[in-house]
This record gives C-alpha cells, sequence and structure tokens, in this order.
C-alpha cells in the first residue's frame, strides 16, 4: 500500500518527535565504530521511504553513510530524491524485500511493521547480511487515549484494531502486534535488540490537522471492518442454515449449539450503529489532546 504526500509531510513533526533519541543515538554510536572498523561510508537501506522522512531524521546522525531509499510509489521516489539528494530504488517490497537489502550495513523503516505479515517479517529477518543492523521506528502498537472521548471509545478502537489486521499488501498485517514479532525475528537471527516506547502525543491548537486526520481515517476504517463483520456474518448464518437442513446425523444441529459460542462472541464484538459511529467519529475529531502509542526497535549485530 501507498500514503499520499500529504499525509506524510502532515505526520512527519509528530514522528521526528516522537522518536526514541537513545535507539537512534546507540545507532549512530555501532554506525561510527562499523565505519571505522570497515574503512568505508555504510549504506543505509529505507524501506518504504515515502517522501524520505527516515533520511532526514537519522542522516545527521549517521554522517558520511550512503543512503538507498525503497519504495513502490515512483511519485513519492521523485519527491525524496529531489529533497534528499539519496539514491531510490522503486520496487514491490512485499513481493522482494531480498532485493531492497542488497548489500545494505544498516536497514531503517518507519510506520512499516504494524502494516506487515509474520511470514514477510521472518522473510527480511533472514535476509539480512549477518554484521547489518536495523532500526524500525513508529510501529503502531495499539495503545490510544482521545480526550475527551466517547463513551463509545473502546468499542471504536477495537473496530479499528479489527481493521488493522487486514491484508495492507504483506499478507495477513499483526497490527498492533508487529513490532514485538519484529524483536522476536531478530533476536533469533543473533542480533542484539532494544525497544522503546515513541508515541505521539498530540494537543490543539498545533496538531488539530493532525488529530482530525486520525479520526476520519479511523472512523473510515472501522466503517469497512462493520461491513466485513457483516459480510461473515450473513456467510456464517448460511452456512448454519444449510448445515441444520442437509445434516443427516443431527449435527448440524450439534454444531449449531457449539458454534454458540461464536456467535456469543459476534455478539460482543457487535459494529457499533450508525448513530453511535457517528458521535464517536465526532468526539475524535474534537479532541483536545491525544496519544497514539507507538514502539521503535533497534537491533545490533552481537560481538
Amino acid at each position: 500500500m501507498s500514503f499520499s504526500s500529504n499525509w506524510l509531510a502532515l505526520r512527519e513533526p509528530a514522528d521526528r518527535a516522537a522518536r526514541d533519541g537513545a535507539l537512534a543515538a546507540a545507532l549512530g554510536d555501532w554506525a561510527a565504530a562499523r565505519t571505522r572498523a570497515l574503512g568505508r561510508p555504510l549504506l543505509v537501506v529505507d524501506l518504504g521511504c515515502g517522501t524520505g522522512a527516515s533520511h532526514r531524521a537519522l542522516s545527521p546522525l549517521l554522517p558520511g553513510a550512503r543512503w538507498r531509499l525503497t519504495d513502490n510509489d515512483p511519485a513519492l521516489l521523485a519527491e525524496a530524491a529531489g529533497r534528499t539528494g539519496a539514491h531510490t530504488l522503486c520496487l514491490d517490497l512485499a513481493a522482494t524485500p531480498e532485493i531492497a537489502l542488497d548489500g545494505a550495513d544498516i536497514v531503517t523503516a518507519s510506520a512499516l511493521f504494524d502494516l506487515a505479515s509474520a511470514a514477510w517479517i521472518d522473510r527480511l529477518a533472514g535476509a539480512l547480511a549477518p554484521g547489518a543492523a536495523m532500526l524500525a521506528a513508529l510501529s503502531y502498537d495499539g495503545i490510544e487515549t482521545w480526550d475527551p472521548a466517547d463513551p463509545a471509545e473502546a468499542e471504536g478502537l477495537a473496530a479499528f484494531h479489527a481493521h488493522q489486521v487486514g491484508d495492507k499488501g504483506f499478507g495477513p498485517s499483526l497490527g498492533p502486534g508487529g513490532a514485538a514479532y519484529l524483536a522476536q525475528a531478530l533476536a533469533r537471527g543473533g542480533r542484539e535488540v532494544r525497544r522503546a516506547p515513541s508515541p505521539w502525543r498530540l494537543s490543539r491548537p498545533r496538531d488539530g490537522a493532525l488529530i482530525e486526520a486520525l479520526a476520519d481515517g479511523a472512523a473510515d476504517a472501522a466503517a469497512q471492518a462493520a461491513h466485513a463483520h457483516g459480510t461473515a456474518a450473513q456467510a456464517a448464518h448460511a452456512h448454519g442454515t444449510a448445515a441444520q437442513t442437509t445434516g443427516a446425523d443431527g449435527g448440524g444441529t450439534q454444531a449449531a449449539h457449539t458454534n454458540g459460542g461464536g456467535a456469543q462472541s459476534s455478539a460482543a464484538a457487535e459494529p457499533m450503529s450508525p448513530q453511535v459511529h457517528a458521535r464517536w467519529a465526532a468526539a475524535r475529531r474534537a479532541a483536545e489532546t491525544v496519544v497514539i502509542g507507538h514502539e521503535d526497535v533497534l537491533a545490533l549485530p552481537r560481538g
């Protein structure tokens, strides 16, 4: 999937403020020592670069490094090249992450791994060179606070999370579990892994446009999740009716009864009514302060 340049520009100040400075500084220290040991500039590969925000945030800590910015959107890559002067590579990261990683000493990414599947993360971690480091910043962790909050905030957030674990182009997304899974995958590869929270802390009037954009995006996602829930419920009902009609040994009736637990779970996760959804979305748009949780993951080779 790809994001608009306008959205990336809107979120970049919040991203820059949220990045964990200690992890970024640790990467800078490692990179300086690694450059001296190798006697050459390091190659930094940024995955899903957008307009080059990671380069702008990290290049002061990585002096002399060469950069390769990768994305599947030619327009974003053209803007990134113009703003950073770095080399760019257009490719489908979901299909060929190994090409992006070729020769990388450092791999960076921002707001990527909550969109990725476990299988894709395993593939990426397995393709990292043994001596390469990674800094993955700003993966969404599922923690949100909206103040003042609507009474249906928990319900709305659950609907948003249901949408988060859909396929975003990398297979079934891990959503809020992406950063934790990435950390485990990198640790299995023998790297020393450190994690740190990197939440957005938003307030009006400074962040009003971003708060409203987040509210609108979450409302759309929750509506899509509700539609998917309704479609799945209709299919399950049709299947259950057919099973009861055609079951020769009464198994269909038993299955329907057993699946009552599933029906009960579905009822507990019923989507919001249109009226509640509209009220929740309006409350979010009007929020004065918002915290959106993210996590940064740093992985360094041992020794």
